[in-house]
């Protein structure tokens, strides 16, 4: 039978039903600042603000206690964040936006924000924040990347220290390739310890210690347990920064002396150990 043409007219002029969408999803430094752009990195342990707006979400119409009709809108969101293994950084975040709506409010668009802290150990790299936003008739989903100018301590799968080096002072940031000291020094050792086990809740526990060995290669200092580190966590601490120091006797006699810096896993039950060699002049 033969469409009447008034009708196809009225069925391709009726409105689409509007789809849920995200829109102008942010970053930013402080609340309700500029938006970041995609090129800004952020620090270990630095908190991002985070908002969005909603537009297209289903407008429910019921009848009050009065029989009057009003309209109500209802969504729902969660907030992920990520490192750049995909791996949380904090719990998912939640929350919903709940109006009820008149008839000045139909270009108004619900807003969301929150915050999130980046892990004070945090690697470098790529993250990302991801938000959804469910409605009773559909969901959206959106994505931003964001920059973490974080440490680049590479992980290994058993007990190791990374980037063993000597300094002349606790603060110093120039590590001594051929260390040399004054009897009556304080050497100063940092290293960086990684590939540990970890226990329920990110639990870690490590321990150092370190000896000195003289000219002819004896033992002329011992000590253990030089430092205990633990601690638990939602996201897991990948590496521990280790330091050591030791005051040198004014009396040292010049020679070639070496540090012997051991390391222990107590959750993974394992060791390591590393020979420092230096010069007393």
């Amino acid at each position: 039978m033969k469409v009447p043409a008034l009708l196809l007219l009225a069925a391709c002029c009726l409105p689409a039903a509007e789809k849920l969408e995200i829109e102008k999803f942010a970053l930013r430094q402080f609340e309700d600042g500029p938006a970041l752009p995609s090129s800004h990195e952020f620090l270990p342990g630095e908190t991002v603000f985070w908002s969005f707006r909603v537009k297209g979400y289903h407008v429910n119409k019921t009848a009050n206690e009065l029989g009057d009709e009003e309209s109500r809108m209802k969504l729902t969101w969660t907030l992920r964040a990520t490192d750049p293994k995909g791996v949380l950084i904090e719990k998912e975040r939640a929350g919903h936006v709940e109006a009820r709506l008149f008839d000045q409010d139909k270009d108004w668009t619900p807003r969301a924000a929150d915050s999130f802290v980046v892990p004070p150990l945090a690697p470098n790299g790529i993250y990302r924040a991801t938000v959804i936003v469910k409605d009773e008739k559909g969901e959206a989903k959106s994505e931003l990347e964001f920059k973490v100018r974080g440490d680049t301590i590479e992980p290994s799968d058993a007990l190791i220290g990374r980037d063993v080096r000597f300094l002349r002072s606790e603060n110093d940031q120039i590590p001594r390739h051929n260390p040399d000291y004054q009897a009556g020094d304080t050497l100063w050792v940092r290293f960086d310890i990684t590939g540990y086990k970890f226990g329920e809740k990110n639990r870690f526990e490590v321990e150092y210690g370190l000896k000195i060995l003289g000219p002819g290669g004896d033992t002329m200092f011992s000590q253990p347990v030089a430092a205990k580190e633990t601690s638990e966590s939602f996201y897991p601490q990948h590496y521990v920064p280790g330091l050591l120091s030791l005051g040198l006797n004014k009396d040292l006699p010049k020679g070639s002396y070496a540090m012997v810096i051991t390391m222990r896993d107590k959750i993974g039950d394992q060791t390591w150990e590393t020979k420092e060699p230096f010069q007393v002049r």
